[in-house]
């Protein structure tokens, strides 16, 4: 746990300085290019540096080893940044919304943007979006769901940098309203990785069930054991990025009580090993007559 620990924080510091010389790059070029949709790109990378640094905090607390007043851990740290993070990403789409639509009725450069802005967009795209899949890819490796959210947060300025590119493009074209008119398409696209991120760290703070895909899983390997005869109550929750599961099994009622503890021993230990993502199996036994 340690290691992830610290190959998640990498990640952050990483794409955190990325973020603030691409925040640097996209302003410079948008003020003296003439692009709003540029300027308002910048606006974006600045807040995925902020998101990010909420991503360390979350990351940190979160991996804090449980005691007296936390017994079960301090997972549910990453739902609260990952849904903190949503807001925050919310209230940057609505900001982004409100200036494109005054760009696009009042445009605040009086020349269309120059050629070095839509440069600036195709260096952001490339870059992003290798962030993105960088992000992601550890993400899945240590089961983070804020860096996971971090790298959406990626991806999402990918695309409003891509939208930035057809704004400039067409303002370069002779239209200039499309400066504006990719700014409020920029924040529609935040707006919905928001509340896609939202949601999913809203159900992790609400205990809500498992995927089910992922249920039958771990049901399936719990009727692999061969003195396990029914799986009479399956239920989990998601805890944070790590999921709790508590099952009732049968065995035969003629299993001395030190069998049958050994029998769910071993539903508990096959269970926690093939499923990294569970913090914790609960085995009861129930009797079975046949």
């Amino acid at each position: 746990m340690n290691s992830q620990y610290h190959l998640g924080i990498r990640v952050s510091v990483y794409t955190l300085l990325a973020n603030t010389f691409l925040t640097i790059i996209k302003f410079l070029t948008g003020f003296f290019g003439h692009s709003m949709a540029m300027i308002s790109d910048s606006i974006h990378s600045l807040s995925d540096s902020f998101s990010t640094l909420i991503v360390i905090l979350g990351l940190k607390f979160s991996h804090k080893e449980a005691d007296v007043r936390h017994p079960f851990g301090h997972e549910r740290f990453e739902s609260f940044a990952a849904f903190f993070l949503s807001l925050f990403l919310f209230g940057t789409g609505i900001f982004l919304g409100i200036q494109g639509m005054k760009s696009l009725f009042h445009p605040v450069f009086s020349s269309p943007p120059t050629i070095w802005a839509l440069a600036a967009a195709v260096f952001s795209i490339v870059m992003k979006e290798g962030m993105y899949w960088y992000t992601r890819r550890v993400a899945i490796q240590i089961h983070s769901n804020s860096l996971m959210a971090d790298a959406w947060h990626h991806r999402s300025d990918a695309l409003t940098s891509i939208g930035s590119f057809f704004g400039i493009l067409g303002s370069l074209c002779g239209f200039p309203f499309c400066d504006g008119f990719a700014g409020i398409l920029l924040s529609l696209i935040i707006l919905w990785v928001s509340f896609s991120i939202g949601k999913e760290a809203m159900e992790q703070l609400l205990d809500t069930a498992c995927d089910i895909s992922f249920e039958k899983k771990v049901a399936f390997s719990i009727l692999e054991v061969r003195e396990v005869h029914s799986l009479d109550c399956f239920k989990t929750r998601q805890f944070g990025n790590r999921a709790y599961v508590e099952v009732e099994i049968g065995v035969s009622k003629d299993y001395s009580l030190e069998r049958a503890h050994t029998i769910a021993h071993q539903v508990h230990d096959k269970i926690e090993k093939e499923f990294p993502i569970i913090k914790h199996c609960m085995v009861h036994v129930n009797p079975v007559s046949f």
